[in-house]
């Protein structure tokens, strides 16, 4: 690659996308090409023409890096074609981000597994990233035992459609239903938290449980967390941990509209758990469009292309 990386938004005009697109501008990157679906080809957006993604389009050689915010399904069919015309791909759905070989990446928690690629890395799930970000720093200090969360995620995470309803029609909630599969057990989203953190922290054995809520709520994932960790942790000394951990900004009362258009979890509440003297309490909140998604896959880039240029030089 000479100069900035050519990098194709796959996916541009659904929520993810658009953010990825103005994070790019922000940071400087200036090669960018948006894609979509044929119904959105030929539009404009940020002032790109939107392209079709195709497998001929995305395998044409000339894409240095592709950012895929797609549905399951169109990864599937799609990232091995961009992977085949020489891009490094970071994923966003769910296609790759447990299947071996494919490292499942947050910065701040396990940059390094980056490296270890194939073509392809995958962007966790917007939960799952500020999740790893909080129990990260605290397994380092003293170790983890089991972790406990109760998650209540926006309308974008179901994407730009959601999110339109509800600014058309102020919901009270009835029509929330969670869009995601139920197999008697947990939804789809719960599992997802808990095999993903697991396989981002490297702790395959840590007992994570997860309930799932939708809530009328634009941008913003809200979380609270119980964490049980093998040494004792006092409140003050889990705020001094946290609040010197990267990507973490203590807030004494996080929400979502605090959260929004921010590039940091927000931390607070932390305290003792009234029901295991021994555990933590907290409560946190992320803005899933930009650290949860965007954000976190742009970084995930930036770290490939700053140790590529590093060795080169």
């Amino acid at each position: 690659m000479d100069g900035q990386p050519r990098i194709g938004v796959v996916g541009a005009t659904g929520a993810v996308g658009r953010v990825t697109l103005e994070l790019l501008r922000e940071r400087g990157h200036e090669r960018v090409r948006a894609f979509a679906s044929a119904r959105s080809a030929g539009a404009t957006l940020d002032g790109l023409e939107v392209e079709e993604a195709t497998p001929e389009a995305l395998s044409a050689g000339d894409l240095d890096v592709c950012l895929f915010s797609v549905g399951t399904a169109a990864s599937r069919e799609l990232v091995p074609h961009a992977v085949e015309g020489g891009a490094l791909v970071v994923d966003k759905s769910s296609a790759y981000r447990l299947a071996d070989g494919v490292p499942l990446v947050v910065p701040e928690v396990n940059g390094a597994a980056a490296r270890d690629h194939a073509g392809v890395v995958a962007n966790p799930n917007c939960s799952s990233i500020p999740l790893s970000l909080v129990l990260a720093p605290l397994r380092d200090a003293a170790g983890l035992r089991r972790a406990r969360v109760a998650t209540y995620q926006s309308v974008s995470g179901a994407g730009s459609q959601a999110m339109e309803r509800l600014r058309a029609e102020p919901s009270d909630g009835h029509d929330l239903r969670m869009d995601w599969t139920f197999d008697g057990v947990e939804f789809d989203e719960e599992e997802k938290i808990r095999l993903e953190t697991r396989k981002i922290l490297g702790e395959p054995g840590l007992p994570i449980s997860a309930s799932c809520v939708r809530v009328p709520v634009l941008v913003g994932h809200a979380e609270a967390v119980w964490v049980e960790t093998e040494e004792p942790v006092s409140p003050e000394d889990a705020e001094r941990i946290l609040g010197a951990a990267p990507g973490i900004e203590l807030e004494p009362f996080p929400s979502p509209g605090k959260a929004a258009g921010g590039d940091h979890a927000l931390v607070g509440r932390i305290r003792r758990d009234p029901a295991d003297p021994s555990a933590l309490a907290l409560f946190l909140a992320c803005d899933n469009l930009r650290k949860g998604a965007a954000l976190n896959a742009i970084q995930i880039v930036e770290l490939l292309l700053g140790e590529r240029d590093r060795a080169a030089a």
